[in-house]
């Protein structure tokens, strides 16, 4: 079949039945890809819709304008708690944290371990080492200063052991 339109497009050459085949197959492609648009054009259709429930233009201004204010609220929030919280742990430093424990017989004699050395230490390592010692006789209580994990007496083993307890106990 000889067309002049064919021959003055310079495509004389190309069977019409094949012309047909691929215009019908781009037209099949173009389909698809409508119902595809149109599915995801009806999904953005929703969620504008949900979002636009009950609104107009000013009403969503407004909404805006309180997210911000929101916004700067929180912040403002945030600050306040930060302050506060590193207030806290400047106290925090000189809370007593850690803490040991030994408990012995100092005598011997009791049966029991009534006697017990008690180091407690802020976050420095300042703190005391309280000391009771139980006789037959009676219950003797001391304390000792402790600055920087040291002390400027002499320790009892049981003294040692609390401090070292105390001072590994956070780490």
């Amino acid at each position: 079949m000889n067309s002049p339109l064919m021959e003055y497009l310079g495509i004389a050459w190309i069977d019409i039945a094949w012309l047909f085949l691929a215009l019908f197959s781009l037209m099949i492609v173009m389909i698809v890809l409508f119902i595809v648009i149109i599915v995801k054009y009806n999904k953005l259709k929703k969620s504008y819709d949900k979002f636009m429930v009950g609104k107009n233009a000013k009403s969503l201004e407004e909404d805006i304008a309180a997210l911000f204010e929101d916004n700067k609220f929180i912040k403002d929030e945030y600050e306040s708690n930060r302050k506060l919280l590193k207030g806290i742990s400047k106290i925090q430093e000189n809370c007593f944290q850690k803490m040991g424990l030994v408990k012995y017989d100092a005598f011997n004699q009791m049966g029991g371990s009534l006697s017990f050395s008690l180091c407690i230490l802020n976050d420095k390592n300042d703190g005391y080492i309280i000391n009771s010692v139980h006789s037959s006789e009676g219950c003797y209580v001391y304390t000792k200063e402790i600055r920087n994990g040291a002390c400027d007496l002499s320790l009892g083993e049981e003294e040692e052991k609390a401090l070292k307890m105390a001072i590994e106990s956070i780490k």
